[in-house]
């Protein structure tokens, strides 16, 4: 109804101001309330799926984000104990970035082994164990919840342990 008010009020080249003043007399003035209505709940049923098919979608974004973060600090980890004869001692990924201090023997890369240390995708550093669960190390995230074990989300996300 509005898209045939305003192309008879465009194409029409004859007192289109007439012609308005005649429909809005015959009563053509505008959306009904249950139009209206109508129009609102379709857009409201829109949202909700796209929110139940997108919400899902960010969680696992974020741990494989984790996921990915976790094995080029293990491939860094490497590195250093290949230039350094071991791995960094203390449990402490900042050996990757700068020297340790009192550090001997070896050699550490100029401008180190990352740029910077990353954040995992819920703002909390990323942790290291030496020696870890299985290997000689691990680099993990403590998962959604910050605590450790947990379920879903909230599980803590591990590497390959090197």
């Amino acid at each position: 109804m509005l898209l045939r008010l305003l192309l008879n009020l465009f194409l029409d080249s004859g007192r289109p101001a007439e012609r308005w003043r005649s429909r809005v007399k015959a009563g053509e003035d505008g959306f009904t309330l249950v139009e209206l209505m109508v129009v609102i709940v379709i857009i409201g049923l829109l949202a909700t799926v796209v929110m139940i098919n997108v919400l899902p979608s960010q969680g696992r974004a974020m741990v494989t984000k984790a996921r990915a973060d976790i094995a080029t600090l293990e491939q860094a980890m490497e590195m250093y104990r290949l230039d350094n004869l071991t791995y960094p001692q203390g449990n402490d990924l900042n050996a990757l970035v700068r020297p340790p201090a009192g550090s001997q023997g070896g050699s550490f890369r100029p401008g180190g082994y990352v740029k910077s240390l990353p954040n995992d995708p819920w703002g909390r550093a990323y942790q290291l164990a030496v020696p870890g669960r299985s290997g000689p190390f691990d680099v993990y995230s403590l998962g959604a919840d910050g605590a450790p074990g947990g379920e879903g989300e909230n599980a803590d996300i591990y590497g390959s342990g090197g």
